[in-house]
């Protein structure tokens, strides 16, 4: 099943990220790949003028950078955590193959 780019989506990952003890921020700034990670305060700072579609393509290129303990995640969030790590998908416009039921 396709993955889509839906503010249902976007909600979900900053619900993994909240779970994570990861906060995720929409700022204005000057940002080279769309995102920041403040790693020692666990922020994601995202390009605030990124659509849904960028948003979403930011928090699932940072996720695999990130150190998250899976026993603190809810059963639900532990097996999209899993299939977004194991199936990055494709970069840019294209739409990510994964097997998440949303």
């Amino acid at each position: 099943m396709s993955f889509k780019y839906t503010p249902n989506t976007l909600k979900k990952l900053e619900q993994l990220f909240e779970e994570a003890r990861y906060r995720v921020r929409y700022e204005k700034g000057n940002f080279n790949s769309g995102f920041c990670v403040l790693e020692d305060r666990r922020i994601a700072v995202i390009n605030r003028f990124l659509n849904v579609e960028g948003r979403i393509n930011a928090l699932i290129e940072i996720l695999p950078t990130l150190v998250v303990n899976e026993e603190e995640l809810s059963g639900e969030m532990q097996k999209w955590y899993r299939q977004l790590i194991e199936n990055p998908g494709t970069e840019g416009s294209q739409s990510i193959q994964t097997q998440i039921d949303i």
